[in-house]
């Protein structure tokens, strides 16, 4: 019994300093906890329960149920265009168009240039700046930029001058519906920079001994980037994927730039950040603009998952 008193007696007195330990912890963090409730966990609960109403910022909120969800989606379009809100279909349309060209450009164009870089040449680090340094552009500056580069007029555009240069008559670019969408994926791989970053830390960490090894039995340049050097980072290519699928599903700030804000012309780069933003500040509908966030939180998080599950496929961790 003394044993047994002298256990219980040591797990008891262990027992408060364990608590004063969580509570010094959860005093040095209460600032993030605070800021997170505050900025974070309360406006995500707030959009929750403003998709489920009618609210317009001029007037209190009304509950309305999944209206704004129906409105969206299925319901019949009034004009008889079909089910649902035609401005939001086309939104999500452009979005997934410009996400299956932007998103595999981005990922190759990246990895190529992080290949050039990792080689061991004169002036690497030369290199290396040069492609960062646009990623750290901010977005509007940036757009507008690119607004003057792919400006049709051939004394105002640079683009279409130096084709002018060459005898080559170019596009209209923004102004033709037919290569607006072109032009903003063209633009899209000027931010590149950070990527390449990332593939190039992780092309670092590739063992040396398996190029070795591998080129000792023959294998070319070829078989060694898809055999040895691409299993080996693709932890990083599948961090890049995620990152990817979430940024072009977001796209907003250049697009908006360049494009006036109504993803002209005819709507054909309207895209779905831009159509909420018009819905929740333009139109004051925020009930109606809360329930497309949550559309395309769940768009983002289902297309997540999906790459999440198909990562037991190719992505290979050293030691497993």
């Amino acid at each position: 019994m003394n044993v047994v008193r002298a256990r219980l007696g040591d797990g008891g007195s262990r027992r408060p300093a364990s608590w004063r330990n969580t509570g010094k912890g959860l005093a040095f963090i209460s600032p993030w906890l605070i800021g997170f409730a505050i900025f974070t966990a309360l406006p995500i609960g707030m959009s929750a329960y403003y998709s489920l109403c009618d609210y317009s910022l001029l007037k209190s909120p009304t509950f309305v149920g999944l209206q704004n969800y129906r409105m969206l989606l299925w319901e019949p379009d009034p004009a008889g265009g079909g089910r649902g809100d035609p401005i939001f279909w086309k939104a999500l349309w452009n979005t997934g168009r410009y996400a299956m060209m932007a998103l595999p450009a981005g990922m190759f164009v990246s990895l190529g240039l992080a290949l050039m870089l990792n080689a061991p040449i004169r002036g690497q680090m030369y290199y290396r700046t040069v492609i960062f340094l646009p990623s750290l552009v901010p977005a509007v500056a940036s757009g507008m930029l690119w607004l003057w580069l792919f400006n049709g007029d051939a004394k105002q555009g640079l683009i279409n001058w130096g084709l002018a240069r060459l005898g080559i008559d170019g596009p209209g670019w923004l102004g033709d519906k037919r290569w607006a969408m072109t032009s903003l994926v063209i633009m899209s791989l000027w931010g590149v920079g950070h990527t390449v970053v990332i593939y190039l830390a992780g092309l670092q960490d590739v063992p040396r001994d398996l190029h070795e090894a591998a080129e000792i039995d023959g294998a070319g340049p070829l078989r060694r980037l898809i055999h040895v050097t691409i299993p080996m980072i693709s932890p990083v290519i599948f961090f890049n994927l995620i990152m990817a699928i979430i940024g072009t599903l977001q796209v907003f700030a250049q697009p908006y730039v360049m494009t006036g804000g109504e993803g002209n012309p005819e709507r054909s780069t309207l895209f779905y950040t831009m159509n909420l933003y018009n819905n929740a500040f333009n139109n004051l509908k925020m009930g109606y603009a809360s329930a497309m966030a949550w559309i395309q939180f769940m768009l983002i998080l289902a297309l997540t998952g999906i790459a999440f599950w198909s990562a037991r496929r190719w992505v290979h961790y050293q030691g497993k």
